[in-house]
């Protein structure tokens, strides 16, 4: 365990499942207090508090709050405020429910404007809504970490997943600007841009072969599991990286090299 995590407040969103369940986990490890946030799955995330806290021996906290909800986000955020006193770490995870399968995705002469603003809400609004409760305790704090979630489809759409890549590249545009604004408040912000992530839900649909051509073009001839994506997001959120803010890892097995 890396004590510079213990007892730290972490905010992990969309994380009674999937990569975010991945990431809660790993978090639990390193003895830091971790609140998971959810949407509708109230049993699946209250049961992964209590697994955490009996395996890990730490504090976890269960909370709901939809992140397209300005409302939500300041009533949660107030709410592990009042139960912790602060906010350290903010992952920013969620995801707004997409289909990603190649047969079935719209060209871009298909997609209406509803459909980019579907997925801008669910990960660029979602992103703002938390950031902004969470960026003045922070700059209380004169500290904090901000690291969100983004994909490697945004330098290398090998899927043009029209409206999805283009919510993930404002995320990464957002956090490079808010990076500027808050490093004189000692606060970084960065991303962390998976591959494709089996299994997950998101995943679920995914043909073999196109799991077969993505395998086959990376050099470490494997598809990410949840697992590893934790590596960069506990980088991010830790003293390793205290010199390091808007910049974004890249986290696919060498797909995408930059």
């Amino acid at each position: 365990m890396d004590t510079q995590l213990q007892q730290k407040v972490v905010l992990i969103t969309g994380s009674s499942r999937g990569i975010g369940a991945a990431i809660a986990k790993s978090f639990a490890e390193q003895g830091a207090t971790v609140v998971i946030n959810y949407v509708k799955s109230k049993e699946r995330a209250e049961q992964l508090a209590e697994d955490l806290m009996d395996q890990y021996d730490i504090e976890a906290y269960a909370v709901q709050g939809d992140v397209t909800i300005e409302s939500d986000m300041k009533a949660m955020i107030a709410d592990v405020v009042s139960e912790f006193d602060t906010i350290d770490i903010v992952v920013n995870n969620a995801l707004h429910a997409y289909t990603f399968d190649p047969d079935k995705r719209k060209f871009a002469w298909e997609l209406e404007w509803e459909d980019y603003q579907r997925q801008i809400d669910g990960a660029l609004k979602g992103t703002y809504n938390v950031c902004k409760y969470v960026i003045p305790i922070m700059k209380k704090a004169s500290s904090g970490r901000i690291v969100n979630m983004v994909s490697n489809l945004v330098y290398r759409p090998v899927v043009p997943y029209h409206d999805y890549n283009t919510a993930k590249g404002a995320v990464l545009s957002f956090s490079q600007n808010l990076a500027v604004d808050l490093g004189m408040f000692g606060i970084t912000v960065n991303c962390v841009a998976p591959g494709l992530v089996y299994p997950t839900d998101a995943s679920r649909t995914t043909k073999e072969e196109v799991k077969e051509l993505i395998k086959s073009q990376t050099p470490l001839r494997r598809i990410a599991k949840p697992e590893d994506v934790v590596g960069s997001v506990l980088f991010f959120a830790s003293s390793w990286s205290a010199f390091v803010t808007g910049q974004c890892m890249v986290v696919d097995g060498g797909f995408v090299m930059k």
